[in-house]
């Protein structure tokens, strides 16, 4: 059963979307498994650059269906809109299919989320999409889901009720509160057109898996923002490891082939938290500018820094990597040095293990390895020989640290700058 997943080994924006998309050249289906529209996956073919938030990034591959699982969150005002968009572009979606199980966002959520934030004692740096909400929701059991998109009349009640609920809350926060019957005509407009695309999808998956074809598996985010394994507080509200894929679509574990990990060749970070390699000088604003690091979803500057092995040894760990991915390598063309955080000194104690209390992380300073930089560009190189011997000894290094298996390699945006490592 040809199965695999794909998931971030860092605070997520590790370059997934583009590697999904190179993947998907051998596959027959994509899943996405956990997460909302509070992710943006980019991919750029040729001159073009699209950013897709919930859709599989394998919808750009002529005959790979794409398949949004039940550990979703989705606003289906904006999976609409997003459909749209990717079909002015020229892209099939008849096939997209919906989870009838995936849970809901609508504008209370996002109302919500946004005052939540605004009124929390310590900020999370949420997008505001109301992916928190909307999984409240769905643990207090009065979620809304895909199945009930299908059934207008009581889809309508039911968001009139919660819709009523949330309006007293935000009322007594001071809070704009909804137009329900605005928002409710936006929802059953996107209602009618996505009906035809809910469906029992973890027969879908399934089906597919046990007729042997090629299934992938896509994460958002990614390992260090997981509910549970993550930096918490400063989370995400879903499991991000690779056994989310399990859970956000319905196929058991016996299933999966390779764990793929996405790996940037330095560390990045949106929002607040704790990040012990970040950068305040020249080389964190360098690797910000060349790396084009701001956000697809939300455009915010991402915080940078070196390459925290401990963090990425951590993440590779629970995520069972067998095999790597590693992206923005030519970011690193320009540097005369390059480090990498091989432990954490914390409270006059060094270690290599990535710690659970916030305390700890926010009071740990990296313990850096340099490397000399290889000083050159690297964006044509279509094979592991092309690249500079540094480079090499460099990825070497930082395999080495994480425990696991260098197999492919990006050095620039676009498909083909992106090859395998052969063995």
């Amino acid at each position: 059963m040809p199965v695999d997943i794909l998931v971030g080994t860092q605070w997520g924006d590790e370059g997934k979307g583009k590697l999904i998309d190179v993947l998907t050249r051998d596959v027959d289906m994509v899943v996405r498994f956990q997460g909302g529209n509070n992710a943006g996956h980019t991919v750029e073919i040729g001159e073009n650059r699209y950013v897709l938030h919930l859709i599989p990034s394998g919808i750009f591959r002529k005959g790979v269906k794409c398949v949004i699982g039940n550990g979703v969150v989705a606003d289906p005002v904006a999976l609409q809109d997003e459909m749209l968009k990717v079909t002015e572009c020229g892209f099939d979606v008849s096939e997209l299919e919906l989870s009838s199980r995936t849970h809901l966002i609508f504008e209370y959520h996002k109302r919500m989320d946004q005052v939540n934030e605004r009124s929390a004692a310590v900020k999370i740096g949420t997008t505001g999409r109301g992916i928190g909400p909307a999984y409240t929701d769905k643990m207090r059991r009065v979620g809304l889901r895909a199945i009930d998109l299908l059934d207008t009349e009581k889809l309508a009640v039911r968001f009139r009720e919660e819709a009523a609920y949330y309006n007293k809350i935000l009322a007594s926060c001071g809070a704009e509160t909804v137009d329900i019957e605005a928002e409710l005509t936006k929802v059953l407009a996107a209602a009618a057109y996505l009906a035809p695309h809910v469906a029992n999808s973890t027969y879908t998956v399934n089906d597919a898996v046990d007729a042997g074809k090629n299934v992938l598996f896509e994460g958002a985010q990614g390992a260090l923002l997981d509910i549970d394994h993550g930096t918490y507080p400063f989370v995400t509200s879903s499991n991000t490891v690779s056994g989310g894929a399990c859970t956000g679509s319905g196929i058991p574990p016996q299933a999966v082939r390779h764990v793929w990990g996405v790996l940037k060749a330095y560390t990045t970070r949106v929002g607040e938290g704790p990040f012990p390699t970040e950068l305040f000088d020249n080389d964190g604003e360098q690797l910000r500018q060349i790396g084009r690091e701001f956000g697809a979803t939300t455009g915010r500057p991402r915080r940078c820094g070196w390459f925290d092995a401990v963090a990425a040894r951590y993440a590779c760990m629970v995520d069972g990597i067998d095999k790597l991915a590693v992206t923005k390598l030519d970011c690193l063309d320009g540097f005369d040095k390059v480090a990498i955080c091989t432990g954490y000194e914390i409270n006059g104690k060094v270690t290599d293990r990535f710690p659970a209390s916030l305390d700890e992380l926010n009071a740990a300073r990296p313990v850096y390895e340099w490397h000399e930089g290889w000083k050159q560009d690297i964006s044509e190189a279509r094979t592991w020989e092309d690249l500079p011997e540094n480079a090499q000894k460099y990825l070497k290094r930082c395999a080495e640290l994480v425990r696991s298996e260098i197999a492919i390699i990006s050095v620039g945006p676009r498909r083909d700058q992106t090859f395998s490592v052969e063995k």
